[in-house]
């Protein structure tokens, strides 16, 4: 057990080798805070790089800190923060513009070239005792935010970007494609913003029952029909062709289910990333004027999903189903490799395990 004084850290070195490691407390600068981490959650990148050392041209060359679905308290304060003090409670938004470039200038700071990311190589993330992190880029939760709520706006944050990319809306009959943690998120966000339908499929049935509980008004389960079939399954629970299909699993013959399952002139936002290279029914979207979006993260996300887990507006508790110490890291990356239940939660604060 390490002493409460450590700064214990979770670190991938290369593909298969992930170790429990003391790191420095890092000092913020003057525009950062120093965060006593409290609990960050694992995400299926963070796997991805444990188990592959790379995701795409992102490649671990040297060790580096997994995490990036966290909240945490401030420790400390650099000289030049005005809206953060010791004791403050935050949510971090692990996404930090490095430059004001054009994207930035836009608002669309997410598809800047040079972009700090937590946990995406080279940049280290939070799954540790200790982090420092742009004040900017760390918001305050209200009291009846808990810190687990505070680490499910990460994931939370790309629903809330999917499915404003998708156009949903009053009324709006949707396919959410894939029914992990991602999947669900869109559930519950496609539902708030005034969805009338949302059909989910998977080939999980503990899975589907999930999504049921968090909103979902159907649900699929894929065996081994052709994307044509799962299609026609999806016209046929909702009554219609869905305007807008989120695609959570990057899977090819989803992805190709996706194109056939929405209504012409409608929306296929591609969230879940597979292999580079995918074959697609793409005359069939062309003629039929089918809007295929990809969605890269999310931006200004933060102080929307704050404002709605304050007012109850939505519920992301359900999607905890673990809860592992931080010194048991490597169990819990041992649970979520092995699928089991939806979210992992780590506690970092050792004097500290609620919710």
């Amino acid at each position: 057990m390490a002493a409460p004084g450590q700064n214990v850290a979770v670190v991938v070195h290369r593909a298969g080798d992930l170790r429990l490691e003391n790191r420095p407390i890092p000092e913020p600068g003057p525009n950062e805070v120093l965060l006593r981490m409290h609990s960050v959650g694992i995400c299926g990148s963070d796997v991805h790089y444990w188990q592959h050392g790379r995701i795409g041209d992102f490649v671990v060359k040297d060790p580096m800190v997994l995490g990036h679905e966290a909240s945490g308290t401030v420790i400390k304060v650099g000289s030049g923060v005005t809206h953060l003090k010791p004791g403050d409670r935050v949510a971090i938004e692990p996404g930090v513009p490095r430059e004001m470039d054009e994207f930035c200038k836009s608002g669309r700071y997410n598809l800047s070239p040079t972009i700090f990311f937590c946990a995406t190589p080279p940049d280290d993330g939070n799954l540790c005792r200790y982090y420092k992190h742009s004040a900017s880029y760390c918001y305050k939760l209200p009291d009846n935010v808990t810190f687990e709520e505070g680490a499910l706006i990460e994931p939370l944050s790309v629903g809330i970007h999917a499915c404003k990319r998708a156009g949903v809306t009053l009324g709006s009959k949707v396919f959410v494609s894939g029914s992990g943690p991602i999947g669900l998120v869109n559930v519950i966000v496609a539902k708030m913003m005034g969805a009338a339908a949302v059909v989910v499929s998977d080939l999980s049935a503990s899975r589907l029952q999930k999504a049921k509980e968090v909103g979902a008004d159907f649900t699929i389960q894929v065996k081994n029909e052709t994307p044509q079939e799962v299609a026609s399954k999806v016209e046929s629970v909702l009554g219609c062709m869905p305007e807008i299909t989120v695609e959570c699993t990057g899977v090819q013959a989803c992805i190709q289910a996706g194109i056939y399952a929405t209504r012409s002139g409608g929306t296929l936002v591609l969230v879940g990333l597979g292999p580079e290279m995918v074959t697609v029914p793409i005359v069939n979207a062309a003629v039929r004027e089918v809007d295929i979006r990809g969605i890269f993260r999310y931006c200004n996300t933060w102080p929307v999903a704050i404002a709605l887990l304050a007012s109850k507006r939505i519920n992301v508790k359900p999607l905890v189903t673990h809860r592992f110490p931080l010194e048991k890291a490597l169990e819990a990356f041992e649970t979520t490799k092995r699928g089991e239940g939806v979210k992992v939660m780590l506690k970092c604060d050792p004097t500290d395990q609620s919710p």
